[in-house]
Formats: structure tokens, sequence, C-alpha cells
């Protein structure tokens, strides 16, 4: 490996402060002071560093000649600013920049101290001029040095960015050096001097802190303490910060009262915390930030610029802003519901009405699957593309085999769990709740199975299965209710296990507290051949499917991947070098996480967002998935094979594949998940092996420890005492903490968000919301009748209404896109591994399994057996496949938590 060293300054010339490095293959970067004599660092600033592997020998100008000559090629990416700037006057003095040769500073440093002083060799300098595009259209400078005898190996370069505006920096490669050429990564936002003066420095190896060479272990620990900031101040768009603050800006109370919002993070309100922005304090509420101006990330983080990337940034921000204001605009009552169901057909025929814009076409530019143009009259109209699920049949969503299939190979496969004990009973306080006791009683479900089995013995055959949605729910009954147009129930939906492999509903209960003078109320609802039994067992269907896409949408989805991850990505960049192995490894899988949370605090689940306007329970939304994170969420559970145990769905079996025996077989999202968690642990494995040879290097690396440390007692504070976090002391307890953040932001995000629009889509299949009270509770005469004689208007009444069913349908299509760009695990090797072959050969294992594991899948839905993936009709399981183009596709794993 290349050992470099940094040359030690006499006095310190400040480099230019980052505008924050782009994190996307941020292989070797840091905020560096010019060296220039002697002085090692007094007074300065911290630094960040950055590297990549290369071959040890390849940087060396080797001492037995004179001087060699050595040129470098830096890579710049166009973005879209560059474009967008091209008549201001800066860009004019840029382009004299160009012409003169003055538009980047190189210097290249030894990695070896001064033998006789012990001090910093000097730098070589020389600026890179402009020498035209490549064949991919970005632009090249090139540089010339002249390498003395004894200069060493080449540790790092520092760069000076001469533009007025920032650069995005694709690499650097060094050529003529005895060995062969060098070609240092960089993938990061190269920020202008005008604008900071401090240099950027380009590193070229990883290393434990253990083992890091002398000369880079100050420059190591200066520039994580950089990256964490002193927790003061609001940050700017150039910062590239990391600090943790609690989630006090979802409420917006200095504009409407009834906008505010509880602080999710601390005692009252247990929550994983995100980044902190620093913003001003709201002046109607000490404890919660203003939500004007800048939704912070650090510019590592941020996507949104390099014009490669600006899919799935802008599409999403276009559609919460520009988007879901037309759509409001275009309905002129927000209660208006569907009158007939050949009126949500139109949505997918006909399309929606969109008021016009004064940028022509807009619209069609901006978001081409969703918005179609009619030439011949200049209308804008959101025409929805027909989901895959309502194409291939019509009715899917009527019948209960596939509202029983979907628990197993659906939108939220993580909710159904086994029946353990019985009588089914509440563990709320009755005094406030009423009885605890179920109203499903042991006749009802044997007489629903037929007598063929008692509960007894059904519950020891494991047979018997739930979606309970009824004490995390029914707290919140009576608040919802205050709110217009909506209502919430308490739920329970039993299923039994059929001898073909199914599941089949049997018995949903609907529970009400005792609220406004009247006592708890409860129901249980089967299905039935009588026509009245019939459509009320189809609205207390559309009940559950609304718990179950709050609950997905809230915890599944928001809460288990996006929220519960940002802290990962914090403790990893103020705790672990970007030298660190581990780092390295993580990288890929933290890509865009943060940008796509801070839209989603934007719109999605800000007050009277998305979220809060469209899904049950409403504007409780948010504190809702808080007490789900105290209640239900554990790291260790995270993992899949821990996930099925605690919920019944597995055991624990040598014998078996995976060392797991489901409790059903044919479960699609566990049988394709389990092969992608053993692809990924092997993957882990092999890399944290390498690395850690020796167990106690794991319990002596300072930075991992300090890592893991903070994520539990500061990311995720508020569970810091719990028993239930793993320990790292060994590699094996380091493998199974990672396996499992990467599985998270690839395969459990996968699996429950790139089939939204296919299964939500049409939303009759999964209701965000229900307006209505069910026809049985406590009904009025006329109320009654209304039922008996329009029982179909009675569910249209319960579904979303016109506005709120187009806003969620839209988000979900674009939430649902592979852009033309995604990162798909496993496909492509990031620089970074390449270059060590354990490491490459490694990855070349992993991909050969995921390129296997897509035939598996294949082969699975073609198979007549396995009923939850095959039939007439039936959209196949394939939210696991790793590999899709892009698109709505309904497959496809990505590295993180992108969009």
């Amino acid at each position: 490996m290349l050992k470099p060293q940094v040359h030690q300054p006499q006095s310190i010339k400040p480099l230019f402060p980052l505008s924050n490095p782009f994190l996307h293959g941020n292989y070797g970067h840091a905020f560096l002071p010019v060296p220039s004599t002697s002085s090692l660092f007094k007074g300065s600033p911290k630094l960040r560093i950055g590297s990549v592997p290369r071959n040890t020998i390849k940087a060396i100008a080797t001492s037995t000649e004179k001087s060699i000559k050595v040129k470098a090629v830096v890579t710049v990416k166009p973005t879209v600013g560059s474009f967008l700037s091209n008549i201001s006057l800066d860009r004019g003095l840029d382009d004299l920049g160009d012409l003169f040769g003055k538009s980047l500073l190189l210097e290249l440093v030894s990695a070896e101290l001064d033998p006789k002083t012990g001090l910093d060799k000097s730098t070589i300098q020389d600026y890179a001029r402009k020498i035209g595009a490549d064949g991919d259209g970005n632009m090249q400078y090139e540089s010339e040095f002249e390498v003395p005898s004894g200069f060493g190996e080449i540790g790092a370069i520092l760069v000076e960015n001469e533009h007025h505006k920032e650069m995005y920096l694709k690499d650097i490669v060094l050529d003529g050096l005895p060995n062969g050429p060098v070609n240092v990564t960089c993938n990061s936002w190269l920020h202008s001097k005008h604008d900071n003066k401090q240099k950027r420095v380009f590193f070229t190896n990883k290393y434990l802190p253990s083992q890091t060479p002398d000369g880079l272990k100050r420059y190591r620990a200066e520039e994580l303490t950089i990256l964490r900031g002193n927790g003061q101040g609001e940050r700017k768009t150039y910062d590239r910060i990391y600090d943790y603050d609690v989630y006090n800006d979802l409420g917006d109370p200095d504009k409407k009262p009834e906008l505010a919002r509880p602080v999710l993070g601390g005692k009252q309100n247990p929550y994983p915390r995100r980044c902190r922005t620093g913003r001003p304090r709201c002046d109607t509420d000490q404890f919660s930030e203003k939500r004007e101006g800048n939704f912070y990330v650090p510019r590592d983080e941020a996507f949104s610029e390099v014009k490669q990337l600006t899919f799935s940034a802008k599409t999403v921000y276009s559609v919460l802003h520009a988007l879901v204001p037309s759509l409001e605009t275009a309905f002129v009552d927000p209660d208006l519901g569907f009158p007939y169901f050949s009126a949500i057909d139109a949505l997918f025929n006909e399309g929606v009405n969109l008021p016009p814009l004064k940028q022509e076409g807009f619209w069609n530019t901006l978001l081409p699957r969703l918005v179609k143009a009619i030439e011949d009259t200049g209308d804008n109209i959101l025409l929805f593309e027909t989901p895959e699920t309502m194409d291939r049949d019509k009715f899917f969503w009527f019948r209960d085999e596939e509202f029983s299939r979907q628990t197993l190979a659906g939108l939220n496969p993580y909710s159904i769990r086994l029946i353990t004990e019985w009588p089914l009973k509440s563990t709320l306080d009755p005094e406030i709740y009423g009885p605890p006791e179920s109203a499903i009683t042991t006749e009802l479900i044997e007489k629903e199975i037929g007598g063929m089995i008692s509960v007894e013995e059904a519950i020891k055959q494991k047979k018997l299965f739930i979606l309970d949605y009824h004490d995390l729910f029914l707290p919140y009954v009576e608040k919802v209710r205050q709110l217009k147009s909506t209502t919430l129930y308490g739920s329970r939906t039993i299923f039994f296990l059929t001898p073909a492999g199914t599941l089949r509903p049997i018995a949903i209960e609907l529970t009400r507290p005792p609220m406004n003078g009247k006592p708890q109320w409860k129901q249980v609802f089967l299905p039935s051949w009588h026509s009245t039994e019939c459509w009320l067992w189809k609205l207390a269907k559309a009940h559950v499917l609304a718990h179950d896409a709050g609950y997905h949408q809230l915890v599944s989805h928001w809460l288990r991947t996006h929220c519960c991850t940002e802290p990962y990505v914090i403790a990893t960049n103020r705790q672990l070098s970007v030298m660190h192995p581990i780092y390295r490894l993580l990288d890929p899988h933290f890509r865009y996480t943060m940008e796509i949370n801070g839209l989603a605090r934007q719109a999605l689940v800000n007050a009277d967002g998305i979220i809060e306007s469209s899904f049950s329970p409403g504007k409780y939304s948010m504190e809702f998935s808080s007490v789900a994170y105290d209640k239900q969420w554990r790291f260790d559970h995270e993992a899949l094979p821990k996930d099925l145990i605690s919920r019944g769905l597995a055991v624990e079996d040598p014998s078996a594949p995976h060392g797991l025996k489901l409790t059903i077989e044919d479960y699609p999202f566990a049988n394709d998940g389990l092969d992608l968690w053993d692809a990924i642990k092997q993957w882990v494995t092999d890399y944290v092996n390498h690395y850690y040879p020796d167990k106690s290097l794991v319990e002596s690396d300072e930075e991992l420890q300090a890592w893991w440390t903070e994520i539990r007692t500061v990311g995720h504070g508020d569970k810091k005492h719990e028993p239930w976090w793993p320990v790292l002391k060994t590699p094996k307890d380091l493998i199974e903490i990672i396996t499992t953040i990467v599985w998270v932001t690839s395969g459990h995000h996968a699996a429950v968000n790139f089939g939204q629009y296919i299964y939500g889509g049409y939303f009759p299949n999964r209701p965000t919301t229900a307006r209505c009270n069910i026809a049985t509770e406590d009904p009025s005469d006329e109320q009654w009748k209304f039922f008996l004689e329009k029982p179909e208007n009675a569910l249209l009444n319960t579904f979303p209404s016109q506005i709120q069913a187009t806003k969620v349908m839209a988000i979900l299509d674009v939430l649902s896109t592979h852009s033309p760009d995604e990162e798909y695990l496993g496909k492509e090797i990031e620089p970074a591994w390449r270059e060590d072959p354990v490491i490459n050969a490694a990855f070349e294992k992993f991909r050969g399994k995921l390129m296997e594991l897509e035939g598996i899948i294949d082969a699975r839905n073609a198979d007549p057996k396995l009923r939850n993936r095959n039939g007439a009709g039936m959209v196949p399981y394939e939210l696991l496949k790793p590999f899709s183009e892009p698109g709505v596709t309904g497959k496809g794993v990505p590295y993180s938590i992108s969009i």
C-alpha cells in the first residue's frame, strides 16, 4: 500500500473552505492548509482526509533518478450551475482563467517526512490548464511536475479551484511514475477559492487508525473534528458539518397555531436524531425550529447539482412543490370523493386537467411519465399510468385471496405475525380504553375454519396469523375523529394458513374506545355470502387497509429505513475517517439518504404535508411513528433473520437453508430476502475479515468503537440503555452490525418502496385513509338506509377524496421510479474496492451471487406450486430482484435509500 505522509508547513497559508464535497464516491479528499516550510499545524483548521487504495509502488519517484516528469490530468464533470451561469460576469472571468491556464492549482505532497528534520518536505506546484473534453463531455485539465529524486511516495494532491464557481471533481490521474499511472478517484465538490481560501487534499490510501503513518495521524484526527462542528450557528449550504438534532422542524406554529407539532426526540417522544441545521427558533414555540430557509444537508450529501444525477431529486421536488399545489387548485372541493368506480378508472384513461403554467412545456419536460399534453387544446393533463396489478387483473383488489397474499408478497410484508397466545387481549389501560378482551372468540374462529381443527390445535400447529393494529392505533381514535373528514379504529385481522400454503382472512375486529359519553364499541366482521355481511366485510377491509397503508408508510418505510439510517450516516462521517476501510464499505449505502430525508421534511412528513393530509392517522402521523419507535424498534431485530423470528415467521434450524425454518414456506419476501441477506453477509464477512485478521483489532479500533458508541448513545440516544444493543468486540460482531445496516439501506428499503405504485397506484387496493365510520357503528336510520340502498357509495365515501387519492398516486409513482443512473447493489464495484485483489475477488463473488439470485427469483415466480407468487393475473414478486432498468419496474435493489 501507499504510505502517504504529509508535508510539514513552516507557515500556514489558509486553503479555501470546501463548499462541501460530494460524498458520492468520496474517495480521498480533505481540507488542508498550504504547506510551505516548518511549524506543523499551528493554528491550522481541522481537516478531512480521503484516499483511494492503489498499488503501493506506483506513486514512488525512485531515488535512482535525478528527477522524473509527472503529468496530472484532472477530470471535471459539468454541473447544472455551470450551464445556468454561462452569461454571468464570473463565467467570463472563469473562461479567461481557463484561457491563461489559471484554472486549478495542484500541489504534490510527499508521503515521507524529511529524515533530517522530521518535518514535511516541500510540495511541488503547478497550474492545471484546460485541454478540452473527454468522450463523455467532461472537461479535462492538465499540469506537469518535475519530481526530484528523494521526494518519495506521492501521498496526496492539494487542489485549489481558481474559478468563481464550484466544480465537481471526478478524478485525478498521475502519469509518468516508474510503475505506471495512479488514478485518484475524487467524485467531490471543489469549491472556489473566492468562497474559501482553504485548499482541498486528495489522498491515496486507507488505513485502520492504528496503522496510519505518523504523518497522517494529525490530519486524520483534525479532519474528523471539523466534520463534527461545534454545535453552534446556522448551517449554510456550503458547510460540511455533521451534527445531531431532534425533529423540531416538522411543525410551523408561526404560520398557523394548528400547524404546531410536538418535538420528536427525547424522553416524551423518543425518536432517532436528524442532521442539525441550527435555524432560529419559532417565535411562538421556543422548542421548535423555523422552517424558512435552508433544509441543510452537508454538501457531501447533496446530489441535486450534478448534471448526471438530477433525475430523482428534481422530480421528487417538483411533484411536491409544483404538481401537488396544482392538483389542489384543480379540485375545488377538497372533500369531494369519487362518485363511481368509473371515475377512478378515468384517472388512467382520461386524466385530470391541470391549470396552465407560465412556463410552457414544464410538465412534459419534468414529468413525462405522468403528465401528457393534449396538443390540439394545449391543456395540461395529469394522466396516470395503469399499475401492473390492475393491468393484469382489473378486479385484483376485490379478492380476499389477494388481500391475504399481499401480507406476504406485497408492499408491507413486515406486519404479519404468528398468533402464539389465545384469547387475544389488549395491553392498554382498561380504565381509559375499555375492556381489553377481543370480541374474536374461539367459537367464531372454529366456525370460520369449518370445524376442521380447534383453535388450540391451530395455534399449536402455527396456523393462525394476525395483522394487529389495535393497541397502536386505539389511543389515537378519539383525536383523529376530531379532525375533519376522517375516522379511525383499532383493528385486528385474523388469517388461517390453508393446506395449500396460502392465507385466508377469517375475521376482522374494529374497536372504538369510550368517547363522547359512549362506551367502548367493537364488532367482528366475517366473510359472508349474504349481501349485507359481504358489503360490511368489504368496508371493514377498507379500514384495515388504511391502517396497513399508514403503518407501512410511517413505520415500515419512513421510520425503519429513512429515519433510522440518518444517525448511521452522521456517525459514520463524524467518527470514521474516509481512510477507514469500514467507511469505504458503508459509504455507497448512505448516498443521497440525507438529501431525500431533507426533502421529506419539507413536504412529505411535515405538518399538513402529503402524509398528514392523506394517510391515517392524519396530523398525528409522526407522533404515531414515535410511539412505534418507542414500543417496537430494536436494532437487533432490523436484521432480517431476527425480524422473522421475532414475528414468529421463522425459527432457528441449523439444518435448514439460512439456518432458519420458515413458518410459512411460501413467503416470497422472506424466501428472496434471506437469499439476499446471505449474499450481503458473505460479502461483508469477506471484507471485514480481510481488514481485521486479528479479532483484537476490532476492540482496539478507536474510530470504530467511537462510531458504534455514538450510534447507540446519541443517534439513537433515546434507546441507549436498552439491553438488546449488540456489543462490538470481535469481527463477528462487526459483521452482524454492518450486515444489518446494509440490509436496511438496500433490501429492506427496496422491499417497501419500489412496489408503491404497483400496489398503491390503484388506491382501492390500498386506501391511505378512511373517511367514514363503518355503517354498523351507532348508525341513524337514515345512514343505515343509505348503506342498504347504496352499499357501493358507502365504500366510495370511505375511500380517500379525489385530491387525497391523486396527490398520493403522483408521489407514489415518483417514489417507485428508478432513475436512469440508479446504482444497484453489487452491479458496479466501487473504486475503493477494486485495487485490493482480495476485496476485488470478494466483490466479484458477491456480484455472482446476486446474478444467480436473479435466476432463482425468476424460477420461483414460474413455479405453479408457489401460489403466493404464481397464478392467473398475479403480479410476480420481484421487489428483491437485484437489478432493474429505469422506471417503475417493481424490481431492483439500489445500494442506498436514494428516493
